[in-house]
């Protein structure tokens, strides 16, 4: 059923999700997908190979849905929001670009606010605008 209303807390969990969907994919620490599957020397595991299609289902339902929410502009928009947002805290030195590790941490935070941003569009601008968006239609006549 869908949600009728929306607030903060909606958002930050979707905003987790993204979160741990990203940083379990890969992240600088070390423990990440990617890093259990350079360690293995590409080696066939299937709990790997599982964890691996549960984050591309996790991906595919978090890009669908923001493609979906936001389209081709809005996601270039939430994109060069959040782009600019980083180029701010490098221009007032709160982020240098010399911190690599810092920078990957950065990025993969923007990548999960773009894609919590997106998941949480349609809800957004429904109690912005008022308007509805519907993609999909139940129990025609």
């Amino acid at each position: 059923m869908a949600v009728k209303s929306f607030n903060a807390g909606n958002f930050l969990v979707r905003l987790l999700l993204a979160i741990i969907l990203v940083f379990a994919t890969y992240n600088p620490s070390g423990y990440s997908w990617y890093h259990w599957l350079v360690k293995s020397d590409f080696a066939v595991d299937p709990m790997m190979i599982l964890a691996g299609i549960v984050l591309l289902i996790g991906w595919i339902v978090f890009l669908r849905a923001t493609f979906r929410s936001l389209g081709p502009v809005g996601t270039l928009l939430a994109t060069a929001f959040f782009g600019v947002i980083v180029w701010a805290m490098i221009y007032y030195g709160w982020l240098s670009l010399d911190n690599v590790t810092a920078m990957q941490y950065v990025v993969l935070l923007v990548l999960s606010a773009i894609l919590a941003t997106g998941m949480s569009w349609s809800h957004i601008r429904r109690r912005m605008t008022g308007q509805l968006d519907v993609d999909d239609i139940e129990g025609s006549a």
